[in-house]
């Protein structure tokens, strides 16, 4: 790291004081309620839509559910039907209707049920025009996400149908390795532009790159539903809410195995409730974000209060993730009674971030969590997820706690990471029990870890 400066002074002073912000938009913590105690009143303002008794049958409007006919243009007529009738549902019933890009409008729940299928179309050109959108933390003009809103409220995805992106080894998934490829960087060349302060409007991709998009992604949306679908084959990240507020993300089933495919990533949100849920995924179960280097500090819009309830996690790489885009900051985070277990899981508890993203990540509380086994770590605080301490900024994590924890085993028990500069700050952990560990913990440069009945196999 970079010899400290004045800012990096002051930094961990206010970290050190407990009065750190994060500029424009930050708000204070709730000064009558902290800890658990905080939980009821994030709970009583998150509340899901309701929608008019009517509904716009998708098949009315030329849609036919015999997976060869592009019913496209009939979901957008019935989408557009029903935003004029004041809202309702949109209704795809029993078959299989292929279709790109839907956008959903203010007062519309996209119904998909039992023995329905959404199937989408695996040509990109089909997801143009362009949208504004967010790549890995980035904003972008990209191809539209799969389900898409920007500004609009009171939106839904319902149903225990199926949302199928038709990705695989041959649509999609290969971009990850083209866009590492000589002259087709298009990652770099974002992430650059971000760094540079490129005016969104000029951040043209889609065609021009090799940028996938989300699957489902409401932007800059409030009061939003998505509830009881099974999501399969995703080109990228699969739910992943944008500066959005009252998200309510329930009894959904996630599983993809592509590059990336993280189950759901509430990103710069307010007031989240993910429960109920389960994945079995190709990358993070649950990622929880707030922007990437630059592009995450000048939004300054940290996710907050976010609460995650009775979900399970198969496969991935970390169950329950903060970052590592989290450079707008996260705080007021709340698990509790989740279930995680496989061999391919490799952390279940997991923090990622490192010198360039910075960010604070402070209050993230955790109780009663269940793990069968994990291939690494059973909790991991990493300041040195890619780049480490290669970068200017200063990463904060701190007030974090674990209690009521059991596990079968893992590799490590405790991976915790910080800086010398910046520690990781104020961690307790109480009550655990764990069958069997393969190796001692990694712990360095940790200030303030307080541990309570910590049982580590017979």
């Amino acid at each position: 790291m970079p010899n400290p400066n004045t800012r990096r002074e002051f930094l961990r002073a206010a970290a050190a004081a407990g009065t750190l912000a994060w500029g424009p938009g930050a708000c204070a913590a709730d000064a009558k309620a902290t800890g658990w105690d905080a939980l009821p009143a994030i709970l009583a303002r998150i509340k899901a839509p309701v929608f008019p008794a009517r509904d716009f049958n998708i098949t009315n409007y030329g849609a036919k559910g015999d997976g060869k006919t592009d019913c496209t243009a009939a979901i957008a007529k019935a989408i557009r039907e029903c935003t004029l009738a004041g809202g309702g549902r949109v209704v795809a019933p029993q078959g299989i209707f292929l279709t790109a890009s839907i956008h959903l409008s203010s007062n519309v729940n996209l119904h998909v049920p039992a023995g329905a299928t959404l199937l989408f179309i695996q040509d990109p050109a089909r997801y143009l025009p362009l949208v504004a959108t967010r790549f890995e933390g980035v904003e972008l003009m990209n191809y539209s996400p799969f389900i898409y809103a920007d500004g609009q409220e009171n939106i839904a995805i319902t149903g225990e149908g199926t949302l199928d992106g038709n990705a695989d080894e041959s649509h999609w998934w290969p971009w990850k390795a083209r866009a590492a490829a000589p002259n087709e960087d298009s990652r770099t060349t974002l992430f650059g532009m971000g760094e540079k302060g490129v005016p969104l409007a000029q951040r043209i991709f889609g065609e021009k790159g090799t940028l996938r998009p989300c699957f489902i992604q409401p932007c800059r949306s409030r009061n939003v539903l998505i509830e009881g679908v099974t999501i399969l084959r995703s080109p990228m990240w699969e739910v992943t809410p944008y500066d959005c507020t009252n998200v309510t993300i329930r009894g959904v089933n996630v599983v993809s195995h592509g590059p990336n495919n993280d189950g759901c990533d509430p990103d710069s949100c307010r007031d989240v409730l993910i429960e109920n849920c389960r994945f079995d995924t190709g990358d993070d179960c649950i990622a929880i974000k707030s922007g990437r280097d630059r592009d995450g500090r000048q939004l300054a819009k940290p996710t907050e209060n976010v609460v995650i309830r009775n979900c399970q996690m198969k496969n991935g790489h970390g169950g329950i993730t903060i970052g590592s885009e989290m450079s707008g900051g996260v705080r007021n985070v709340f698990v509790e009674n989740c279930t995680l277990s496989s061999p391919n899981l490799n952390q279940a508890l997991r923090f990622k971030t490192n010198a360039m993203r910075g960010g604070v990540i402070e209050n993230v509380y955790f109780r009663n969590i269940e793990i069968g086994e994990v291939a690494d770590a059973v909790l991991q605080i990493d300041f040195y997820y890619e780049t480490g301490d290669k970068g200017p900024e200063h990463p904060l994590v701190r007030n974090i706690e674990v209690s009521g924890l059991n596990a079968g085993k893992a590799k490590y028990a405790l991976v915790m990471r910080g800086f010398a500069s910046d520690p990781i700050r104020d961690v307790r952990l109480d009550r655990w029990t764990i069958g069997s560990v393969a190796a001692s913990n990694i712990i360095e440069h940790v200030e303030g870890l307080v541990t309570n009945q910590i049982k580590i196999g017979k």
